[in-house]
């Protein structure tokens, strides 16, 4: 039985497209031109493929990985269309907090720990793809303070490693269809 077996086929998807969508966070905080989205999007990939590549993967870790390389990617559920860049943020933000609940509920603290880093990976990685501001590449800065912003949202949100672990005792909102699967006590929590 393999760890992915604990979770739904909608779980499982918003569990490997959450470090997507921390990086879709910092991208839309600030959006670049294209050679920046360029940049961002390679840094995601790359952040991604760090983390679960790692010789000291934990079962999650594995798990990923062996979608990552094996399988076709599921289709996306359907859900709202954003509008607009401050859209796209917080979709961005509420698909990793459903991750992070996910991840929190159905794995063990080594698990929740390196998926947790990985999406500050993510999110470091891609505000340090590419510099915010200035003329034709010359001058701005390579994170600004709309990514750093976003940056400590998701920190404080998913329990970054400076403040220890934050334990999500309720279920992040999702609409009906989308709903985790209620634990044993009817709760919500697969504890």
């Amino acid at each position: 039985m393999s760890l992915k077996d604990n979770f739904t086929a909608d779980e499982w998807f918003k569990v490997m497209t959450g470090p997507g969508r921390a990086g879709a966070a910092v991208v839309a905080s600030s959006p670049s031109g294209v050679t920046g989205l360029l940049a961002e999007a390679q840094a995601i990939a790359n952040a991604v493929r760090e983390s679960v590549s790692r010789d000291s993967r934990t079962p999650l870790m594995e798990a990923m990985a062996a979608d990552l390389l094996g399988q076709p990617a599921a289709r996306a559920p359907e859900q709202e269309r954003a509008r607009n860049v401050e859209d796209v943020k917080n979709q961005s933000l509420e698909g990793v907090r459903q991750a992070m609940w996910l991840v929190n509920a159905k794995t063990s603290a080594a698990d929740a720990a390196a998926y947790r880093e990985m999406l500050m990976l993510v999110a470091q990685r891609t505000a340090e793809a590419a510099k915010e501001g200035g003329f034709l590449g010359i001058g701005g800065e390579r994170v600004n303070d709309k990514e750093r912003a976003v940056i400590e949202e998701l920190r404080q949100m998913i329990g970054g490693s400076e403040t220890g672990v934050v334990m999500h005792e309720t279920p992040p909102a999702t609409s009906p269809d989308t709903r985790p699967e209620p634990g044993p006590d009817g709760s919500g929590n697969s504890n």
